[in-house]
């Protein structure tokens, strides 16, 4: 015969164990907090992000800067043989790291299929992001997932 009351008592102290390990260090620590952006198009990229971005497009990374108290995010992609690559953000996260704030930047890469067709032409894909963040970061990481 089972007790039942000890029963449903264990089940209970095992499930609010798990929500005060799941949800406390956020609440103690402060979490990671989204940020919110706006994908920019080419014809709103600031001149300063233009003038600078060509140094920064052969390599694959992620970066910021300020401009007139606005913070961008850029993401390049690096140099690729043809056409049909993409660079997409789905997330930015303000998070503490050893009591030293960060940003990291959840990105979606794209390659084009084998049996695409692609224009075979030199091409550097980015992307550039207007945050609500009002510092710059002292560092940012880039986390990248490949869309198949």
């Amino acid at each position: 015969m089972i007790n039942w009351k000890l029963f449903l008592t264990i089940i209970i102290i095992i499930v609010v164990s798990l929500i005060i390990i799941k949800f406390i260090p956020n609440f103690i620590l402060g979490g990671d907090k989204e940020v919110t952006y706006q994908i920019l198009d080419e014809n709103q990229i600031p001149e300063k992000i233009s003038e600078i971005l060509p140094r920064y497009k052969m390599l694959e990374r992620a970066l910021a800067t300020k401009i007139e108290d606005e913070v961008y995010v850029i993401v390049t992609r690096g140099e690729k043989l043809t056409g049909g690559y993409q660079v997409d953000i789905e997330k930015i996260q303000l998070s503490k790291e050893d009591s030293e704030q960060k940003v990291v930047v959840h990105a979606l890469f794209k390659d084009p299929n084998p049996d695409d067709l692609v224009p075979q032409v030199i091409t550097y894909p980015y992307v550039v992001v207007k945050t609500n963040l009002t510092e710059l970061p002292p560092r940012i990481d880039l986390e990248v997932k490949i869309k198949e």
